[in-house]
Parts: C-alpha cells; sequence; structure tokens
C-alpha cells in the first residue's frame, strides 16, 4: 500500500504526521478539527497553505493506474428500498453504474446504505480493472470516516463496510476527496439523480 501523509490544519498541534494515530492524538476529541489524508508530502503542503482542492484529480489528467469514483445514496420509504449510483472515470472513459436492495439489517440506515454499497461498489471495479489509485468523491463524511476509525461501526451495514475496506486497502490507495452535498457540483448532482432513477424501477 503507498505511504499516507496526513496535513493536520486545525488540532492540537499544527502539521503533517506519518501515520493516522499521530494524526488522531491531534484531531480526536478537539472541536473543529480540519485534516487530511494524501499520497504526496506536496500535496499535503499545499493543503496547510491553503491551495484549494490540492487533494482531487483532473479527469484528463489521469493515469493507466487511476481512476475517479463519484457515488451517492438514495431511499425510498414507501417501497423500503435503498438504492446507490457510481460514476466512474478513467482512461477508458466514462460509466455509471446503479442498484438497488432492501436487506433488512441496510434499510434502517436509509440513503446512507446506498451510499456504502456506492463505495464499495467502486473500489471493487477498480480492483477488477487493475487499478492502484482510486479517488473516491463523496457528499457523506461517514463513507470517509467510518473507513479511518473516526466514527465507530455501530450497525451492521458499518462494520460490513470497514471489513471490507480493510481486506482491500494494501491493494487499493483510496484519497477520499469531499464534496459538498446539492451545491452546483456536476458529477455530484448527476449520481444523485442515476441513484434515485434506480429506485423508480417496478419493486414488483
Amino acid at each position: 500500500m503507498k505511504k499516507k501523509y496526513y496535513a493536520v490544519k486545525n488540532g492540537r498541534r499544527v502539521g503533517i504526521y506519518d501515520s493516522w494515530s499521530e494524526c488522531e492524538k491531534q484531531v480526536k476529541g478537539y472541536s473543529g478539527a480540519e485534516y487530511k489524508s494524501f499520497l504526496t508530502l506536496e500535496e499535503a503542503k499545499a493543503y496547510l497553505n491553503g491551495e484549494k482542492n490540492s487533494e482531487e484529480k483532473d479527469i484528463c489528467d489521469l493515469k493507466d493506474n487511476e481512476m475517479i469514483a463519484y457515488v451517492d445514496g438514495s431511499f425510498d420509504v414507501e417501497v423500503g428500498y435503498y438504492a446507490y449510483g457510481v460514476i466512474l472515470f478513467s482512461k477508458d472513459g466514462k460509466n455509471t453504474y446503479s442498484g438497488r436492495g432492501n436487506e433488512k439489517e441496510l434499510v434502517e440506515m436509509r440513503n446512507v446504505s446506498g451510499e456504502i454499497e456506492g463505495a464499495m461498489v467502486a473500489m471493487n471495479i477498480a480492483l477488477e480493472k487493475n487499478i492502484d489509485t482510486l479517488y473516491l468523491y463523496y457528499d457523506y463524511m461517514g463513507i470517509e470516516k467510518w473507513l479511518t476509525g473516526e466514527w465507530k461501526t455501530n450497525k451492521i451495514g458499518t462494520k460490513k463496510y470497514k471489513e471490507f475496506y480493510d481486506s482491500i486497502k494494501d491493494r487499493l490507495s483510496v484519497v477520499f476527496i469531499k464534496v459538498k452535498s446539492h451545491s452546483g457540483d456536476t458529477y455530484n448532482e448527476e449520481v444523485d439523480k442515476l441513484a434515485r432513477a434506480s429506485l423508480k424501477i417496478d419493486t414488483n
């Protein structure tokens, strides 16, 4: 697995750390903590210096071993189904994926179950295509924080998600990038519609 750098912009001690355990000491329980993980020291420094979106990846600059994914989830209370949408970009171009489910233990998490399913689908496809680095854009913080251990995995769905990630993290480097929901981001809006459209399929 590729080395990661953890940059703390607001915490007990501002700086760049080589491990999550060291970073965690600076941010856990610290009100208003701001921090991110990066694949290069240069990106971590740029983040601390206030350069905007230094961790983002331009679709046009993707390498053969890189992929971009946008994921989102949705839920229909009337039919009791959750759904996911995934938009992937690679050297092969753009592809979309969507699906839905109604597993009892996952329905209680509503659209969050769709978010999780979408993230796992994106990671699985990246592995199938022998991708080394996946830039994962999401709008729900749990997608990243359950995997880093910052949020506890108290439910079956979140435990399953963490177990899945732990089983593949040595083969795939995932760069998590937070997108503000419904902020006009083109692909975030598109993947949201993709997830919601999946719920309109006749469940009978």
